[in-house]
């Protein structure tokens, strides 16, 4: 694996706003930190490690703490390796749907690298594979791809990829919303999910195409990857030091290959 600095934050970022799909209000302070990235509510101090996920339904739920993966994509998108966050609720803020406000705030802290990481010695390659999921993962220079497959259903295929070090994860991925099929819009929002969400930071997939407007022609295509990016960090490699390519996989199987990689490496 290629050489990289530790990076942290300067000084605080502050975030306000509802849960994603509690709509509770909540606010999150993330701060400069040197022991990794660490989750701090009400007390509990929860280690970013895939070990230490509690649940993956329709988010990623880390102990106690709820809906992690667009903030810990930011982070990991930024190259950043350790930080404190404090937050004073048990789901993260849903913001704009994206990444986005993460990595302006995160930005507007300022960056500072105070030494170089220690990384692991060898990383055998990883392929997870369920069905028609498909992720392969291993070491690299930082490229990852995701296809979003729907087989009859529009938008039938997608993809998206990034070259870390080279495109820019802020400007190609980080503004990637979350989204979801018109018809199953309802039925969710009936069983309490994606109750901080509007048309503003949704993004609606009808059955011949979007209901309202995407910031991307393959937005759906570019927000997996960017919920990829943010579950593959729970395996505590940096992004760039590895190359991905992944199909039809969401939260359960991410987690699930960021596990496989830390037993690989013997941290679990």
């Amino acid at each position: 694996m290629a050489s990289l600095s530790r990076r942290t934050l300067a000084g605080p970022a502050e975030f306000k706003g509802i849960g994603l799909h509690s709509a509770q209000p909540v606010v999150v302070v993330v701060k400069p930190g040197d022991n990794g990235i660490r989750f701090h509510y009400q007390g509990e101090v929860i280690e970013a490690k895939a070990e230490n996920v509690l649940s993956v339904q329709f988010r990623t739920q880390l102990g106690s703490v709820a809906t992690i993966e667009h903030l810990m994509s930011a982070l990991a998108g930024l190259g950043i390796t350790d930080a404190e966050i404090e937050t004073s609720a048990s789901e993260m803020p849903a913001l704009d749907g994206s990444s986005k406000v993460w990595v302006q705030g995160l930005l507007k802290a300022g960056l500072k690298e105070p030494g170089e990481l220690e990384q692991p010695v060898s990383l055998r390659p990883i392929h997870y594979v369920e069905g028609d999921i498909d992720i392969s993962i291993s070491a690299g220079d930082g490229h990852w791809r995701y296809d979003f497959v729907t087989g009859d259903r529009w938008p039938h295929e997608q993809s998206a990829e990034i070259q870390f070090g080279l495109d820019s994860y802020e400007e190609l991925i980080a503004p990637a919303r979350t989204f979801g099929f018109e018809e199953e819009v309802e039925p969710m929002q009936a069983a309490g999910l994606g109750q901080g969400l509007t048309l503003e930071s949704a993004l609606v997939l009808g059955m011949d195409g979007y209901v309202n407007e995407p910031r991307f022609e393959n937005e759906p295509a570019r927000h997996k990857l960017l919920d990829l990016i943010g579950d593959l960090a729970l395996a505590g490699l940096p992004a760039a030091s590895l190359d991905v390519h992944a199909k039809r996989s969401g939260h359960i199987s991410n987690v699930a290959a960021a596990v496989k990689i830390r037993q690989s490496l013997g941290l679990i």
